[in-house]
């Protein structure tokens, strides 16, 4: 699917048979607008819509389903054959359910996003070049969030070489300090102390405040005068900003939420991780075997 190709989105009316005079009462309270016109190059027969109502599925008469998000974009397109005449979504979103009335068939296909996060200026570990991009959207003040730090440390311990983890802010509007711990995180790097700050921020993320964020700004003897110059920067607010855009683009709705090389990783055990990034590693070694036959 090229860039510029997009969809037509169908409207559905649902007529009810009910007396006049209730017909009339229940017009008077609805309120509508269109909020979206997508145009496509052939005629559809079907559309669903994820879950989270952040992806739309189209099926075309010439048997490919159209993927795009709630904005028109593009996110790719699946060959279901020009039978198929009912698509549906599963309800945690990753299973497509398309029906075939002329095969008599019902095909269920396993989805797999592949995002592309730009993880350019963002605090990372590991090799700059590492074949595995492990990138993590975390909230300071998250107690998941905090209880991940160990394994996530012991999986960058174990792939030394392999593995690059990269840091992405995502504070939650229920976290009162989770922005501030943010900010602070950031101008801590500025300082060449990210990581240093980051652990004791999810040390202490059940007693976040003002006065614990500048104490961990002492304990590790940082400049304060330069910290705290930092945190009033328009450029780190910008940063969060674009982690927040970047998240909510690829469908994050909590913390901690993590991709491996732009998929979405749902097994957080240390198991979980070790069992994907062999595949990647897996995968890489093949790709090069295959550019230098």
């Amino acid at each position: 699917m090229k860039p510029g190709q997009s969809v037509c989105l169908i409207l559905i009316a649902f007529s009810l048979v009910i007396p006049l005079r209730s017909q009339i009462a229940a017009a008077e309270d609805v309120e509508w607008e269109t909020v979206n016109t997508l145009q496509m190059e052939a005629p559809s027969r079907d559309v669903a819509f994820s879950p989270d109502g952040s992806k739309i599925f189209v099926l075309s008469e010439t048997g490919k389903v159209n993927i795009y998000s709630a904005a028109g974009e593009p996110k790719g397109t699946i060959e279901v054959g020009k039978e198929a005449d009912q698509i549906r979504v599963g309800p945690k979103g990753d299973l497509l359910i398309v029906n075939s009335r002329r095969n008599k068939s019902i095909r269920v296909i396993q989805l797999e996003y592949v995002q592309d996060i730009d993880i350019s200026g963002s605090p990372f570990k590991g090799p700059e070049d590492a074949p595995v991009v492990l990138t993590i959207f975390d909230d300071f003040e998250c107690p998941y969030c905090a209880r991940l730090v160990p394994v996530l440390d012991q999986v960058v311990k174990q792939y030394p070489e392999a593995v690059k983890l990269v840091f992405k802010h995502f504070p939650l509007r229920n976290h009162k300090h989770a922005v501030k711990a943010a900010l602070a995180s950031m101008a801590a790097e500025k300082q060449g102390k990210f990581w240093e700050f980051h652990d004791l921020l999810f040390a202490n993320y059940n007693q976040l405040s003002d006065e614990k964020i500048e104490e961990i700004a002492q304990t590790l003897n940082l400049d304060m005068e330069r910290f705290k110059t930092d945190m009033q920067d328009p450029a780190l607010v910008n940063t969060i900003r674009q982690d927040i855009m970047q998240a909510v683009n690829a469908g994050v709705r909590g913390t901690p939420t993590l991709f491996v090389n732009g998929k979405r990783l749902q097994d957080r055990s240390m198991k979980g991780f070790q069992e994907v990034i062999e595949e990647e590693l897996e995968a890489d070694s093949k790709k090069k075997a295959e550019s230098d036959s």
